[in-house]
């Protein structure tokens, strides 16, 4: 028989350098899980990326048992990483502040691809370079 989910919650962190601190630790500790024992974990099945942030589901069970899913980082990261920036624009509609390739897109979205509800790449490419917009991040080529 199948254990009963007692609750399910998405946090992000950074992949292979997570510590029980806040707000990572608080939060698993209202969900009623060990800190410490899920940190260990987590950077085990993430230390090869090294740092970069990344989103992850965690499903709790009724006898306080967890099984946590890696998702891929966020679009809004990765394009930061493609431009070499440190944060987008506050006003992106006047104020642009980097500028990524079709390529570099192209890149994310496959990268992507299995997060985002796109049937085809060319649709998670248009998907990722909505965000690069939002962002103040242009698009070249």
């Amino acid at each position: 028989m199948a254990k009963q989910i007692a609750k399910q919650f998405k946090i992000m962190a950074p992949g292979g350098k997570a510590t029980p601190a806040p707000p990572i630790g608080p939060a698993l500790g209202a969900n009623g899980i060990n800190p410490g024992q899920f940190i260990q974990a987590f950077n085990e099945r993430t230390r090869e990326l090294n740092g970069k942030v990344v989103g992850c589901v965690i499903t709790v069970y009724k006898d306080r048992s967890f099984e946590f899913e890696i998702k891929s980082s966020p679009a809004s990261v990765l394009i930061l990483s493609a431009a070499g920036l440190e944060k987008g624009s506050g006003v992106p509609h006047t104020q642009k502040v980097g500028k990524i390739t079709r390529e570099q897109v192209r890149s994310i979205a496959q990268e992507k691809m299995s997060d985002l509800n796109s049937a085809t790449i060319d649709a998670a490419m248009r998907v990722i370079e909505g965000t690069a917009r939002s962002m103040g991040v242009t698009v070249e080529g």
